[in-house]
């Protein structure tokens, strides 16, 4: 199964916008193999606009010249991916990725390039061009690059077909697609024809869609057809997007099961926005990073690190090597929050093995204050151990004091 549990790994976007380069991939791959590998991080994710030769920043060039073939498929900028000269797209990156036994993974928008249509570029195994099934109507309303396409004409299908089929010859193992997660209905059928050709490229890749907030109705089409999708639009590190993400999180979690996860988006975790000088670090306290790890953990969101690793302090390494804490993302199920008010939230789920429960405390005030629940009020028959995964700490209580935005999670033994 494809997504078996919810995916882990490293994103480009947060620290390097639409400029990363391959030697920056390179790097944040060499440390995810030599630090987090064996703690299940694995995806090297290369987000957007890796076929923009001239991308600096977060921001955008509208209607910069892109990099493409002949049949209008994006590729990458040799001069910021030297090793995909000579039409070597993304194989030789790819490659280099698998070597140290991770896997790769690569942002798309929704479409094609305007600049394919207006070349009128033929599409690959089609007797169409890229100019007759653009839907010029169909734009992203912050990124011009692409157009929506035709989606009724089978054409269209043949065009995502042609472009995951190069990926599949690439080695990508994960694929974002942008521009098309809260977008209902307009592009419901496009997310259709796009897994189709995600599932049939001859490859297992990851088919994650983004940005949302998706709507929670259409949860049982994004089941069908993704394995992951945003429930919230960029998630960045301020405490009110965190603080909103328990309401989001308790609508969603009953969705979250093997081969589709609702995403929380990435976590905005140290040396952040790299492109603006380098010197910018996350603006959450330790507090509130304890508190979006284990919130993120207990509803089995992704986690896409979003920071440059190899600038990682002590704190952030072992936020992110927290194995106990890891282990719920593939032991549990069924979580849900017990009550959530402004002041605190409580979250249980059970492990799949029967080897005991976790519960989570979430101190969402400004001030320190004590949390706790009674074993009645999480469904426990009673308490004989628990063990509290940050400091490691048993007890028989599930009762904590917690500075503000701070949280405790335990995995509780019953009697």
């Amino acid at each position: 199964m494809i997504a078996q549990y919810p995916p882990m790994g490293w994103n480009s976007w947060d620290c390097y916008g639409a400029a990363v380069t391959e030697d920056i991939v390179k790097q944040n791959a060499d440390y995810m193999a030599r630090y987090l590998k064996d703690y299940g991080w694995e995806y090297v994710v290369v987000d957007i606009q890796w076929y923009q030769p001239t991308a600096a920043t977060h921001e955008y060039i509208p209607f910069a010249p892109l990099c493409m073939d002949a049949y209008g498929r994006l590729l990458p900028a040799e001069n910021r991916f030297p090793s995909a000269a000579n039409g070597a797209g993304f194989k030789p990156l790819a490659d280099y990725v698998h070597s140290l036994g991770l896997k790769f993974g690569i942002h798309i928008m929704r479409g094609l390039p305007r600049q394919a249509a207006h070349q009128g570029l033929p599409v690959l195994n089609s007797g169409k061009t890229c100019a007759q099934i653009a839907n010029p109507n169909s734009v992203c309303a912050w990124n011009p690059d692409m157009y929506g396409l035709k989606c009724d004409l089978p054409e269209a299908q043949d065009y995502y077909n042609s472009i995951f089929q190069l990926y599949a010859q690439w080695g990508v193992d994960f694929v974002k697609c942008d521009d098309i997660a809260r977008e209902y209905p307009h592009c419901q059928r496009e997310i259709e024809l796009i897994s189709n050709a995600c599932r049939h490229c001859g490859r297992d890749i990851v088919l994650s869609l983004s940005p949302g907030a998706a709507p929670v109705e259409k949860a049982e089409h994004l089941k069908q057809y993704a394995n992951m999708w945003r429930i919230t639009d960029d998630f960045w590190d301020q405490w009110d997007l965190l603080k909103a993400m328990f309401e989001r999180a308790e609508k969603w979690c009953i969705h979250a099961g093997p081969g589709h996860w609702p995403d929380a988006d990435m976590l905005p975790l140290g040396a952040l926005r790299q492109c603006y000088g380098g010197n910018d670090w996350t603006h959450f306290t330790h507090q509130e990073q304890r508190t979006m790890m284990t919130l993120w953990c207990m509803m089995r969101s992704p986690l896409m690190i979003g920071g440059e690793m190899t600038k990682n302090d002590v704190f952030t390494l072992e936020l992110l090597t927290n194995a106990p804490l890891l282990e719920i993302e593939k032991a549990s199920w069924c979580a849900h929050p017990i009550h959530t008010t402004e002041e605190e939230s409580a979250w249980v789920a059970p492990r799949k093995d029967g080897k005991g429960v976790y519960v989570a405390l979430f101190n969402l005030s400004d001030k320190k204050r004590k949390v706790s629940l009674e074993a009645e009020a999480a469904g426990l028959t009673g308490i004989k151990t628990a063990t509290e995964l940050w400091s490691g700490k048993r007890c028989r209580k599930l009762s904590a004091t917690l500075d503000a935005h701070d949280a405790a999670v335990w995995l509780v033994e019953e009697k």
